[in-house]
């Protein structure tokens, strides 16, 4: 089959949980050869035990899961969605443009056919996975993410810390998050932090001039199979509204996108005439598909923007120039600045965690940890604390081209700056010279 994913010499296998035991929890168990040893003159062979390791392929490896893209992956979550008193269910999609959408029949054979109603918090309820921390609970997420960072090193006889009552006060304390939007049921629970297994992302995305659906599609599948934990689509093309709903249909780990490029695209491309209402919509438009996560650039302020004049390459973040170059024709705060608080407030809706985006990163080494980016830095501590007060998860988007005497500092001031909030690099790339500048 064409997107069946297969490993040599390994099986999928499935853990269950205790807090809650209809868990079943993916992961990959490995055969290991006997060795070989010499006793008395003779070969004796020795077993050796399985190695169990971390998977990202979800229903793609196994087996027994029958794979339709048309029909997408099995919601494995959903019924936790369902059960839990403070969620609901609405009748359809309450985005306008996602609305407008529908109702285009010329669309009806890019669209994918098997959608639910989203689902959102009831009126006045909370439901991130930081409130329920926060409140002491364990969910069903916080035990998922446990027993895979754990990869059976319990059964094999190895001492672990990584408890789900260590997972929730992680993410109690802000030092983590699993990326979980309430409407992607498909994606299996993951968690980013410093105490927990290095992630790494993937970004794809169609773009005006390349790409179909059906490559996109391809393209996470292909990710999940060599161990991309998180997938972002970019998308800059046509389509992108459809193309977003048949990546997350089925894609088993958590998505993110940068809802600017396409709040930009529906202004065709005219940074002036952004608006707050435009963009809100695109988020909202994003939440009800499954969005599990969004790069944010609210951290660029007007008074900063100048700072950058100084720099060898500028200001290099697609995301970062859209929304200095906003600040400067209408010599005001950027609109993600001045609503992030009614951002945060719509993304608790539907558990939506934010990376709050590094809009003045250097794009050389020569810029590296300079007053803009470190200006920029401070602002986003203010911002993650601003989130957390919603009960919003949150991470910093961190730079690349930093050289590695620099690192240090940098981490140093993310950690003070951000407190602790989880720090996502870009690499960290510490070269311009095999990559190129940024």
């Amino acid at each position: 089959m064409k997107n069946r994913i297969e490993f040599p010499a390994s099986e999928k296998v499935y853990m269950t949980g205790t807090h809650y035991p209809d868990l079943h929890v993916g992961m990959r168990k490995v055969e290991q050869m006997p060795t070989v040893t010499v006793k008395d003159g003779k070969k004796e062979l020795v077993q050796n035990q399985d190695v169990y390791i971390y998977d990202t392929s979800g229903a793609y490896s196994d087996p027994d899961v029958c794979i339709d893209l048309e029909r997408g992956l099995p919601r494995i979550r959903e019924r936790f969605v369902r059960c839990n008193d403070d969620i609901v269910q609405l009748e359809e999609i309450t985005s306008e443009y996602g609305r407008m959408r529908l109702k285009d029949s010329s669309l009806d054979t890019l669209r994918f056919k098997n959608t639910v109603p989203p689902y959102v918090a009831a009126a006045g309820k909370q439901i991130t996975q930081l409130y329920y921390a926060r409140c002491g609970m364990i969910t069903p997420e916080m035990e998922y993410v446990a027993i895979r960072e754990n990869m059976n090193c319990d059964q094999l006889g190895i001492d672990t810390h990584i408890t789900p009552e260590f997972v929730r006060d992680e993410i109690a304390a802000g030092r983590a998050v699993i990326p979980a939007n309430i409407n992607h049921p498909e994606a299996e629970p993951m968690i980013i932090g410093r105490n927990f297994l290095v992630k790494i992302n993937t970004n794809i995305g169609n773009s005006a001039t390349s790409s179909s659906m059906e490559e996109e599609v391809e393209k996470a599948i292909w990710s999940c199979k060599w161990g991309g934990d998180t997938l972002m689509d970019l998308s800059t093309g046509a389509n992108i509204h459809e193309t977003r709903e048949w990546i997350i249909r089925n894609c088993p780990v958590p998505v993110g996108t940068v809802p600017i490029y396409q709040a930009l695209e529906k202004v065709n491309g005219k940074v002036e005439d952004l608006t707050w209402e435009i963009y809100r919509d695109t988020l909202l438009e994003q939440c009800e598909q499954g969005v599990d996560y969004f790069t944010i650039h609210a951290g660029i302020r007007l008074q900063n923007v100048h700072l950058a004049e100084k720099r060898l390459t500028g200001i290099v973040s697609r995301g970062g120039s859209i929304m200095s170059k906003w600040c400067l024709v209408h010599n005001r705060e950027s609109f993600l600045y001045e609503h992030f608080d009614d951002i945060c407030d719509l993304l608790a809706q539907y558990d939506v965690a934010i990376s709050l985006g590094d809009g003045l990163r250097p794009g050389s080494i020569h810029d590296a940890n300079d007053e803009a980016q470190f200006a920029e830095l401070d602002t986003l501590g203010e911002l993650v604390q601003r989130a957390w007060n919603k009960n919003v998860q949150a991470f910093i988007e961190g730079p690349g081209h930093v050289p590695m005497h620099k690192l240090r500092e940098n981490m140093d001031r993310q950690m003070k700056a951000c407190h602790e909030a989880p720090f996502y690099t870009l690499g960290p790339l510490v070269t311009d010279i095999a990559p190129g500048y940024d």
